[in-house]
């Protein structure tokens, strides 16, 4: 099956120095449209680091990634300002702004990137808000209110405002209890099969792996150890690989 049509990321010999060490050595792989990819690793592999890079915070030492056909290390900053319009990110910590509502906070990618009336942007922040599972009440609360589930949810919202094409997730369920956790896996889901966004998320969640993970990446020792099916990548012959499964019951 000829899938580029349905690419959403490429990352080809990425290869991250700082200073001695080596933190990748020539990571390559693909992502696509309406699957949800994982990525895991042991601590230290560079997970987040890697997806940093993917987004144009950090530049790789080597290497090539393209977000969606646009070369995120080659972009003018014009094009690297239009490219980000067209994914969402969501930081481990949720990174609200603690000064602003959650719905200021929803509102503020929309205020920056668009020329929509405040009408709108009030409408468009209540969709959102609602498509992550948050009531309209609680657009009027600060961060310091949310419960840790509610947090990832508003973020959640915030990262969708623009109707992206792709979502970077960091460690999205860390810190939430495995019901919250579950229920923050489904909404990932719906939006990756339902409305056709492509999800790389990085995670330490079996469960999340298991339940809504389509395709599955494994960094060792700055190369891509693994990459498939959760059943492939399962039936991967290493050490790591299977520990990480036989030790979390898998």
């Amino acid at each position: 099956m000829n899938r580029e049509g349905e690419l959403a990321l490429s990352v080809e010999g990425v290869v991250t120095r700082f200073g001695d060490k080596i933190v990748h050595n020539g990571v390559s792989f693909k992502t696509y449209r309406r699957e949800v990819t994982a990525l895991i690793g042991s601590s230290g592999s560079g997970k987040s680091v890697l997806l940093r890079e993917i987004i144009g915070l950090l530049r790789p030492s080597e290497g090539r990634i393209s977000v969606m056909g646009v070369d995120v290390w080659q972009a003018s900053d014009e094009e690297l300002a239009a490219l980000r319009g067209r994914f969402g990110v969501l930081f481990q910590e949720g990174a609200l702004f603690s000064n602003l509502t959650v719905g200021e906070n929803v509102a503020v990618p929309l205020e920056e990137k668009t020329e929509l009336s405040p009408e709108l942007v009030e409408r468009l922040v209540d969709l959102r808000l609602s498509l992550s599972g948050l009531s309209p009440e609680e657009r009027h609360k600060m961060p310091s209110e949310l419960s840790g589930g509610m947090k990832k949810r508003a973020a959640l919202a915030r990262a969708l405002s623009l109707e992206p094409e792709l979502l970077f997730l960091d460690e999205p369920t860390s810190g939430l209890d495995p019901i919250t956790a579950r229920r923050f896996d489904e909404l990932i889901q719906t939006l990756s099969h339902g409305l056709g966004i492509g999800v790389l998320l990085t995670t330490h969640d079996l469960d999340t792996i298991s339940s809504i993970v389509d395709r599955l990446i494994v960094l060792d020792k700055g190369k891509v150890l693994a990459y498939g099916t959760v059943a492939e990548v399962k039936q991967f012959q290493h050490p790591w690989v299977q520990e990480y499964f036989s030790s979390r019951g898998g």
